[in-house]
């Protein structure tokens, strides 16, 4: 395993229990970080196709964590009745 790689599966670790399609996007994200660690995907040309890549599969992984920190559990109490 490689830097990248360990790296992402720290950050995921952190993020406990994964829900929905977070385990999918997880092991995509995996998957990438792997291939940018070995080479780059074809001597390193590929390296900034997949670099925006898992970019992007880990900002889709945070941004349903993002909604679910809005809910404080208290509801609508702001709301008149």
């Amino acid at each position: 395993m490689g830097p990248v790689e360990q790296a992402v599966r720290e950050d995921v670790e952190a993020l406990g229990d994964l829900v929905g399609v977070e385990p999918s996007l997880t092991e995509l994200a995996y998957r990438l970080a792997s291939e940018i660690d070995l080479t780059g995907g074809e001597d390193g040309k590929l390296l900034p196709q997949l670099s925006r890549e898992l970019r992007q599969t880990l900002a889709q992984l945070l941004e349903g964590r993002a909604a679910d920190d809005d809910d404080d559990g208290l509801g609508d109490l702001a709301a008149p009745e």
